[in-house]
């Protein structure tokens, strides 16, 4: 059985108001917690304000449905002057069960900022 890779950055609870009609979660929903968990994780890791640059491809293998618990990964797998590339993947945990499955995964290149909105040297891993 496959596990996810990288560190849990965020979980959260899928409602009624993110599905359609089937029930089935909007994947703009998923895609939109995978952005907040790159920005916390980028963020930490530039010590300061990023944004997203980027997203790789990204294709959904299974739908997320009303009540799973949604387990976002994020791991830093470069690290650029000015930017921070992820490994993202997004797991359901379905509802009142331990199963995990994988709903998608990408990468998503973050970048750091200035107080001007301007790009900034990412600094040095502490």
């Amino acid at each position: 059985m496959a596990k996810p890779n990288g560190d849990l950055t965020l979980r959260t609870l899928a409602m009624p108001a993110d599905a359609n009609a089937a029930g089935d979660i909007f994947g703009g929903w998923v895609m939109a917690q995978m952005d907040l968990s790159c920005g916390i994780r980028a963020a930490e890791r530039a010590r300061g304000r990023v944004v997203t640059a980027a997203v790789k491809e990204m294709a959904f293998e299974l739908p997320v449905k009303i009540g799973d618990t949604l387990c976002i990964y994020t791991d830093v797998v470069k690290v650029g002057r000015t930017s921070i590339t992820l490994k993202v993947e997004a797991w359901a945990q379905r509802y009142l069960s331990d199963r995990m499955d994988k709903v998608t995964d990408a990468l998503f290149v973050m970048v750091a900022l200035d107080e001007t909105g301007h790009p900034k040297p990412v600094p040095a891993e502490a």
